[in-house]
This record gives structure tokens, C-alpha cells and sequence, in this order.
């Protein structure tokens, strides 16, 4: 396997996942998720699909021609090849129908490979078989992290912190946002990142979700904010970074009331807190500031294979209940103050929930 990865740490994980099945009279999963893909298998691969059997093991559906190619990044033995796209879902019924499966488990999840479009395929081609929703075995396997995972956690910090010392020295007027994404990015890929996400907002017009555009240009009495998705071996952190470029009064409030929710949050946020307490928390500190109509719902989500994954208290409201376990990796503080006229203000990073309630910083 890559990197000498031991395939015990994903054959553990297949017979927790098949215990579960089980536990559900589940005759099978067919997971279709990268990043599921990545946790039983090993390695990322174009259309990803792997059949796991409660009772059997797995089976990976690979293009002709790639097998080899797919066989050095994992510890799949089982492999069945197929021509074209629309010959897996075809080549996947037929093994179930020849196996006998009754009922059978998909991911509906918030994935972008978790396309409505293979689950209508699937159930056309399988009418006789009950389709069931297995995201929350995933989700629940993949959010408490084991030590091969947290490694490569911390790995990606090492990377995430490295490059945003760099591109804080480097924001100068009249750079765009493509700019300051395209320096990340070669520096993240150059870091040993291989699929890192770069978000950049320069104000005055905030955006949550911040798309680089182009055409807006760092200037004077304007925030810069900067988030980073840094991976290593396919597990991602989160950083973010604002700075305000020039002097104005009500910024650099925005800027202290932030920073006194972050710190706030490392205080409280340990194992056993629901993140709805701690939001409370911060509502008072945004309050005092004047700065509780600016702010974003929500403060932490959970990273990993996706650099946002369970518990995501900003898009699910019943996460911001969840307890929170050992060995959980979280960003936070995730939520922004969206300020008219001068732009987003954030500043987020990623930590590890440790065994002995403590919180460990990953992006330092």
C-alpha cells in the first residue's frame, strides 16, 4: 500500500462497519462517496465504488486498465473492472441478485458524490431490493478519529500553519483574490497537500462561502480574510485568517470581539460540551461588542476526510446538541461576522478533543 500503511487499520474499520450491518439485518452497503471510499479503502479513485457484504469482504469496482494502478494505493484484493460508467451500477445488481441480498445500504449524505442519480439507478435496477440510508454508520465511524488518523491531521496542520504565515506577509494593494488563492495553492500543493481548498473574501462585500473572484483587488479600510483546506494523505484541517488593511475603529472592534470569542471557545470546548452551550457563550460576547447582528449561526464542524464533515453545527441544527467525544478533530470557530461595507471577519483552526479533556491546537 501507499506509504507502507498497515491494511490492519482499514480491515478494522470494514469489520466495525460489517458489526453494524449486521446489528441492522443489512445484507450489504455499496458506497459511493469518496470520502467513505478513502476510510475503508485507502486511497481516493475517480467514481468511487466498493461493495462491502456484511459477511464478506470487499469489493472494489475499478475502470478497465486502472486495477494495477489501484491495487499499489490499497488493500483490496477483490477488484471487478467495467468498460464504461454505466456498466457499474449493472455490474454491482448483478452480484447482489446472484448473492441474495434482500437489503442493501447507500450514504445519503450532504457529499457531492452522493448524487440522487445513482440511488435512482440503483433502485431501478434493484426493485425487489430495500434501499436503506447507512450515512450515519459512516458518519458516526468516521467522526472519532484513530491514531493513523489524527497523524495525518496534525501533518496537515504543520502544512496549513506554514502556508498562512506566508500569505499574511505577502497581501499588498491591488492583489485579487485569484492572486492570493493562486500563491496558496502552489504553496499548499508544493507542501505536499494534493487536493487543498482556498477560499479568499476581501471586503468591502462579505461572502460566506468566498470563491475567489477575480476582479476584487486589496485596497485601504477593507478586511482580508483567508481559509485554507490543507490535506495530507487525504485528511484535511481548517485555518482562517483576517487582517484589516488600514485604520478604522468599528474594524478593529469587530476584530477584538472575535478574537475574544476564539479564545472563549478553546476555554470551554472540551470532551462532554454540546456546542450549543458554547454558543450561547459567544451570542454574549458578539452582544457586548454590538456585533450580534453581523454574526453567522453556528461555531464548529468536525474535519477529516472532507474538510467539512460530522457534527456541521452551521448547516444541521441538531448537531449543535451533539456531544462532543475523544478523539474528535473540530474547527472552530467556523461562523464569520458578515460586516456591509467592509467585508468578513473570521478566525478559525482546527483541534483534536485529546482522551484526557484537554484540547490539542493542530493548526498552530
Amino acid at each position: 500500500m501507499r506509504n507502507n500503511i498497515s491494511k490492519e487499520v482499514f480491515i478494522n474499520r470494514v469489520r466495525r462497519f460489517q458489526e453494524l450491518l449486521k446489528q441492522r439485518n443489512i445484507d450489504a452497503a455499496m458506497i459511493r462517496t469518496l470520502a467513505s471510499f478513502i476510510y475503508f479503502t485507502g486511497t481516493k479513485w475517480l467514481r468511487p465504488s466498493i461493495l462491502i457484504p456484511a459477511d464478506d469482504d470487499p469489493i472494489a469496482f475499478i475502470a478497465d486498465g486502472e486495477e494495477d494502478g489501484f491495487r499499489e494505493r490499497t488493500w483490496i484484493d477483490n477488484i471487478v473492472t467495467y468498460k464504461e460508467g454505466g456498466e457499474v451500477m449493472a455490474k454491482v445488481s448483478s452480484l447482489i441478485r446472484n448473492e441474495g441480498y434482500r437489503t442493501v445500504g447507500l450514504e445519503y449524505g450532504i457529499e457531492r458524490d452522493a448524487y440522487i442519480i445513482f440511488y435512482e439507478m440503483f433502485k431501478r435496477l434493484n426493485p425487489r431490493v430495500n434501499v436503506v440510508d447507512v450515512s450515519d454508520i459512516t458518519y458516526n465511524l468516521r467522526m472519532i478519529k484513530d491514531d493513523f488518523e489524527l497523524d495525518r491531521i496534525r501533518k496537515a496542520g504543520e502544512i496549513a500553519s506554514r502556508v498562512m504565515n506566508r500569505l499574511l506577509d505577502e497581501i499588498d494593494i491591488g492583489l485579487s483574490e485569484t492572486d492570493i488563492a493562486a500563491k496558496a495553492y502552489e504553496y499548499l500543493y508544493k507542501s505536499g497537500s494534493e487536493e487543498p481548498h482556498v477560499y479568499v473574501n476581501i471586503g468591502p462585500h462579505p461572502r460566506i462561502h468566498s470563491e475567489p473572484f477575480r476582479d476584487v483587488l486589496v485596497k485601504k479600510n477593507v478586511f482580508v480574510t483567508i481559509v485554507l483546506g490543507a490535506d495530507y494523505d487525504h485528511y484535511y484541517v481548517n485555518m482562517t485568517r483576517t487582517i484589516f488593511i488600514g485604520k478604522n475603529d468599528f474594524a478593529e472592534r469587530a476584530l477584538k470581539c472575535v478574537e475574544e470569542a476564539y479564545n472563549t471557545a478553546v476555554e470551554i470546548t472540551r470532551v462532554g460540551v454540546k456546542p450549543m452551550t458554547v454558543m450561547k457563550e459567544l451570542d454574549k460576547i458578539y452582544e457586548k461588542y454590538g456585533m450580534l447582528k453581523y454574526a453567522v449561526k453556528g461555531y464548529l464542524h468536525g474535519v477529516g476526510l472532507q474538510i467539512e464533515e460530522v457534527p456541521i453545527t452551521t448547516i444541521l441544527p441538531k448537531h449543535r446538541s451533539i456531544e462532543l467525544k475523544p478523539n474528535m478533530a473540530v474547527s472552530f470557530i467556523h461562523a464569520p461576522l458578515m460586516i456591509k461595507g467592509l467585508g468578513q471577519v473570521k478566525k478559525e483552526d482546527t483541534f483534536i478533543l485529546t482522551k484526557d479533556n484537554d484540547l490539542e491546537i493542530v493548526t498552530k
